[in-house]
């Protein structure tokens, strides 16, 4: 929608590079990992990836496999298993924030595609 601004299959691109990132945040969290989690430049990832010249289905299939690798984590959790926590990006953070993070950030980037760059 701006020169200075994603694709859109930048945008897919980022948003699969992100799921990755919670699924490797939510897994070290499920697994009592109290090792400190750095953030990650979306901007590095962004300008470091091939998405620009990816078909958009294959993208949009990527994701689906991220998001399904993701889910099974989710399975069997206690109520005291989504009350542990750990640091992201130098933030306490639950395993019940990452997955709503997660869910939340594929909604933004929804929202953004459809309102700025006119997809449906």
């Amino acid at each position: 929608y701006a020169p200075d601004k994603w694709t859109v299959r930048e945008v897919l691109g980022h948003v699969n590079d992100a799921e990755r990132v919670f699924g490797y945040r939510f897994l070290r969290l499920r697994r009592g990992d109290p090792t400190p989690m750095e953030s990650f430049d979306e901007n590095l990832f962004a300008a470091a990836s091939d998405a620009a010249g990816r078909p958009l289905a294959q993208l949009a299939d990527e994701f689906v496999a991220v998001r399904s690798a993701l889910l099974p984590l989710l399975e069997g959790l206690t109520p005291a298993d989504w009350r542990r926590t750990g640091t992201a990006s130098g933030w306490t953070v639950s395993l019940a924030a990452v997955a709503w993070m997660a869910a939340g950030h594929v909604r933004h980037h929804q929202a953004i595609l459809r309102e700025r760059y006119g997809l449906g």
